[in-house]
C-alpha cells in the first residue's frame, strides 16, 4: 500500500476530488441497450438523475440521519454500528458529513488512509470496526472548501473508491445518500428538534425509503450524587412523533457527561464501560436486527 498526497485547496478534478489515481468514470446513465454501469462504479456528474447502484459487497445499508445537527447523530452511529459488530454482524461505517465530520475524534483515530494497490482508499481501523471519513482526508483545523459537484462526488467517492475488502452485512451512514435500505432517525425530545427529525422521516417516507425507527437521545439526566431523574428536554416528545407517523421507537439513551468524555478520548460508549448507557445502545442494536433479520 501506499501514500497518497491530499489538499482541499488543490485544483482537483470535479469528477476525482479525492485526488485519487487511475480514477476513470463511466457516464452518469446507460445509453439504450447498454444496461446499469459496474457496481462499484461512479457515474460522472451531470444533470441527469443518477442510477441506482450498489457498494461491492455490501447487503444492508443503513443511514443514520437526524435533520439537525448537535442532537447526536454521529455518536449514536458509532455505537450501534459497535454494538452491531459486537452482535456478530460484519459492519463499515461510513461518516457522510464532508464539512464537518466527527467518527474520526469518536472513534480515536487520526492520519491519512493508505492506498490499495488498485489505487482505493483503505478504510481506518479501530474497535474492529471499518470507517471511512473525510476527517481522515484533511487536516483537523482546516476547512472544507468546496461546494456543490466536489462535495457529491467526494461522497460518491468515499463509498465507491474504498476498498471495503470481504462481505459485509451492514453498511452505516451518518446522511442519506443513494441506494438505502433503510433509515434509523435520531432526535431529542425537544420540539425544535423533532420539528426537523419530522422533516426527515417524512423525505425518507418520499423517496421510499423504510423508516426502522426513531432513536430518542438524551432522552434523561440521572444525578451522579443524588440519583434524581430529570427530562431536561422533556419526556415523550419522541414517541409522540413515532406513534403519531406509525414507526417504531426503537430506544432511548440517558444525558450522561461520561458520554462527553469518552468521545474526547475516542472512546465510544460501547467500549467504554458496561452499564445503562452501553445497554441502550446494545438494546437499540437488538431492535435494528430484529426489524431486519426477524
Amino acid at each position: 500500500m501506499r501514500a497518497r498526497l491530499f489538499s482541499t485547496f488543490r485544483a482537483l478534478s470535479h469528477e476525482n476530488p479525492l485526488g485519487l489515481p487511475g480514477r476513470r468514470l463511466p457516464p452518469i446513465a446507460p445509453k439504450p441497450g447498454q444496461g446499469l454501469p459496474p457496481s462499484g462504479s461512479i457515474p460522472a456528474m451531470g444533470r441527469s438523475i443518477p442510477v441506482a447502484r450498489s457498494i461491492p459487497g455490501v447487503q444492508k445499508i443503513i443511514v443514520v440521519s437526524s435533520a439537525k445537527g448537535g442532537v447526536g447523530k454521529s455518536t449514536v452511529s458509532v455505537n450501534l454500528a459497535l454494538a452491531l459488530s459486537s452482535a456478530g454482524k460484519r459492519v463499515g461505517l461510513l461518516d457522510a458529513d464532508i464539512f464537518g465530520p466527527s467518527v474520526p475524534r469518536l472513534m480515536n483515530l487520526s492520519g491519512e488512509p493508505r492506498l490499495s494497490e488498485s489505487g482505493k482508499l483503505v478504510p481506518m481501523v479501530n474497535y474492529g470496526l471499518k470507517s471511512m471519513s473525510m476527517g481522515y482526508l484533511v487536516d483537523t483545523e482546516k476547512p472544507v472548501v468546496w461546494r456543490g459537484l466536489m462535495v457529491m462526488k467526494a461522497l460518491q467517492q468515499l463509498m465507491w473508491d474504498v476498498e471495503w475488502g470481504v462481505w459485509m452485512s451492514w453498511f452505516l451512514i451518518c446522511r442519506p445518500e443513494p441506494e438505502i435500505r433503510s433509515a434509523v432517525v435520531v432526535s431529542t425530545p425537544q420540539d425544535i428538534a423533532l420539528i426537523d427529525a419530522v422533516k426527515g422521516v417524512n423525505m425518507f417516507k418520499k423517496v421510499d425509503v423504510p423508516i426502522l425507527g426513531m432513536v430518542q437521545n438524551m432522552s434523561v439526566f440521572t444525578c451522579p450524587n443524588c440519583s434524581h431523574t430529570t427530562h431536561i428536554f422533556g419526556s415523550e416528545g419522541v414517541a409522540r412523533e413515532c406513534k403519531k407517523h406509525s414507526i417504531e421507537l426503537l430506544g432511548d439513551v440517558p444525558l450522561d457527561a461520561t458520554i462527553c468524555s469518552d468521545a474526547d478520548v475516542g472512546k465510544p460508549t460501547v467500549v467504554a464501560r458496561d452499564g445503562p448507557l452501553s445497554d441502550a445502545y446494545h438494546k437499540i442494536a437488538g431492535a435494528v436486527i430484529k426489524k431486519l433479520w426477524g
